[in-house]
């Protein structure tokens, strides 16, 4: 059975910008990655030097502290991505109603997301965190949740779709792009064994969020768990990419594993995933009609 496109193309004419992004390369989906970080690293630079007096080593200290030293480079990052995608052409596609074929296995990927959100949203002791500071973590993740989703979700795999890629390779692409974007934290002076296992758990976070994506239809979905993800990873480890600080409980012990957990699923997602190309005209996968 033949499965409609994935999504809807670019819409082409208009300005040299938007035909430029309407006709897909490989190289531009890194170019849009690159150039946000770029912006984003410049935005969290100048802000770090108009308010770093309000930020201390705990970002986590107080409401204004996660709002400065988190939120506003995001903030600023979800205002430039919305810009890039309204003015290249690319918002119609990115938002479209995903069509491509899903699978009952897919919906694995959307639990072992969801369930440490809620063991995470349980056992973690909130009453170790100053007044205002839970809400505003959550608040900062919807703009985590946004940005992230918008740009690897989002621009990345509309791009290599409007390549002509086959649909296995752009979740394997645009998750190896998201988890290798992580890999700056070696420039923070972090552990390079502790960078490399975060680039890997990343990729398979990317993973479960392109088959999140793909079997609920909806680019919003991911974005909704992404930003749920985040910040109660944050408030259990009382920091970014910190180990676990709250004391441990059933829930969080129950909770830990799946971040490991995501890697081999992610490995096993790659093998079952089908080889469609986004116009449905190369083989099948051989597992029989497509859900729709």
């Amino acid at each position: 059975m033949t499965t409609a496109p994935m999504a809807t193309p670019p819409l082409p004419g208009g300005s040299a910008w938007r035909r430029f992004w309407a006709r897909g390369r490989w190289w531009k989906a890194l170019l849009a990655v690159v150039g946000y970080l770029g912006l984003y690293e410049l935005a969290g630079f100048l802000l770090g030097r108009a308010f770093g007096d309000r930020v201390g080593d705990d970002i986590f200290a107080s409401p204004t502290t996660v709002l400065f030293g988190l939120g506003a480079p995001l903030i600023i990052g979800a205002v430039i991505l919305v810009v890039f995608v309204w003015t290249s052409g690319l918002a119609r596609p990115v938002f479209a109603r995903q069509t491509a074929s899903r699978r009952w296995w897919m919906w694995i990927a959307v639990a072992l997301v969801v369930i440490p959100i809620v063991l995470q949203l349980i056992g973690t002791d909130y009453g170790v965190y100053a007044a205002g500071v839970v809400p505003m973590s959550f608040f900062v993740g919807l703009f985590i949740g946004f940005t992230e989703e918008i740009l690897y979700r989002g621009v990345v795999v509309t791009v290599l779709r409007e390549t002509g890629h086959r649909e296995w390779t752009v979740a394997v692409v645009s998750s190896a792009v998201f988890g290798l974007s992580h890999s700056v934290n070696i420039f923070t002076g972090q552990a390079p064994l502790i960078v490399g296992l975060t680039v890997l758990i990343a990729f398979g976070f990317g993973m479960m969020m392109y088959l999140t994506m793909r079997v609920t239809g909806s680019i919003i979905w991911p974005m909704i768990i992404h930003a749920l993800t985040d910040p109660t990873t944050f408030l259990v480890s009382g920091g970014v990419d910190e180990a676990v600080r709250s004391p441990h409980n059933p829930f969080l012990d129950a909770a830990a594993p799946f971040n490991i957990i995501l890697i081999p699923a992610a490995l096993i997602a790659v093998a079952l995933l089908d080889r469609r190309s986004v116009n449905g005209k190369t083989r099948g996968d051989g597992q029989g009609p497509v859900s729709r």
